[in-house]
């Protein structure tokens, strides 16, 4: 029994160090102003990249530096389109998203002859670092609570959210300020997704992503914008996506439940904690409002 309670933390573990990554950087973007719903696509748009630079190359540390580059990039891309041609940010996100999934399979076509996937990758070129990414996420998250309450980043994050009028009365450009926050947003979901494909899984395999930059989302709403509750949010739905993994092919009370019904508890998991909040949860004041 202990066994099992240990190898379940350790997923656990494992399954909510994506999350945390890709929580935290929505969090920052979403703070400064940007409501960031294309998490999903840095995800994806990391994990792809991340793994075909480590096929190419055989090096677990090059692929770990394109992932998090491709989202940054890909972060910028976001910010750009929505401060400088004023592009709605959640239709910008939506539409981000979609392209992703149709320019990742053509890549994969033309660069490998495979429209779902990266070749397999050897040990050397994956990242052996079992839970060391969740520590790495704790941290962060210690970090960025601190960053945010104390250094003068994360102030002018805060007021490009909530009133970037107050900038402009500084002298600081609210405009820089939101494009800045959407790279280092991109940067992290980055780093969530090189967990995905280079150190939990062998590569890349289509839509890896698994709705996870939807439940990374979700955990920052339930935690209204605030680290340390998206911690939590991001805990339970690893949790919950851990339990289903355990769940396939046993039977519960005797009874046979469908693989496909034991996959969604971590998204009726997330409707439940969303519905069930009683708490007010108000987002930044000037968030998808235009500069």
């Amino acid at each position: 029994m202990m066994d099992w309670f240990i190898a379940y933390v350790e997923s656990v573990m494992r399954l909510a160090a994506p999350l945390m990554f890709a929580a935290m950087g929505g969090l920052i973007s979403e703070r400064a102003g940007l409501a960031n719903i294309a998490l999903e696509g840095k995800l994806l748009v990391s994990a792809f990249f991340a793994a075909a630079v480590a096929a190419w190359t055989g090096s677990a540390e090059l692929g770990l530096f394109a992932g998090i580059l491709s989202g940054a990039l890909s972060g910028w891309i976001f910010g750009a389109s929505t401060v400088w041609l004023k592009a709605d940010h959640i239709v910008m996100g939506t539409a981000f998203n979609l392209l992703v999934v149709g320019v990742i399979p053509t890549l994969g076509k033309a660069w490998f002859g495979s429209s779902g996937s990266t070749p397999a990758l050897g040990s050397e070129a994956r990242i052996q670092a079992g839970i060391g990414f969740f520590v790495a996420g704790v941290f962060l998250v210690f970090v960025l609570s601190e960053a945010l309450r104390r250094t003068r980043w994360g102030l002018r994050v805060h007021s490009a959210g909530e009133s970037p009028d107050a900038l402009l009365v500084q002298g600081v450009n609210p405009r820089r300020v939101r494009i800045g926050a959407a790279c280092v947003a991109g940067a992290l979901a980055g780093a969530g997704g090189v967990v995905l494909s280079l150190v939990q899984g062998s590569g890349y395999v289509r839509d890896m992503a698994g709705g996870r930059g939807y439940l990374a989302l979700a955990a920052i709403i339930f935690g209204a914008w605030k680290p340390f509750p998206t911690l939590i949010a991001c805990l339970i739905f690893a949790a919950a996506d851990s339990a289903q993994m355990l769940l396939q092919g046993k039977s519960i009370f005797d009874v046979s439940v469908p693989a496909s019904l034991i996959q969604t508890l971590p998204f009726l998991a997330t409707l439940a904690i969303l519905a069930l909040r009683r708490a007010r949860v108000s987002a930044p004041r000037a968030i998808n409002q235009a500069l």
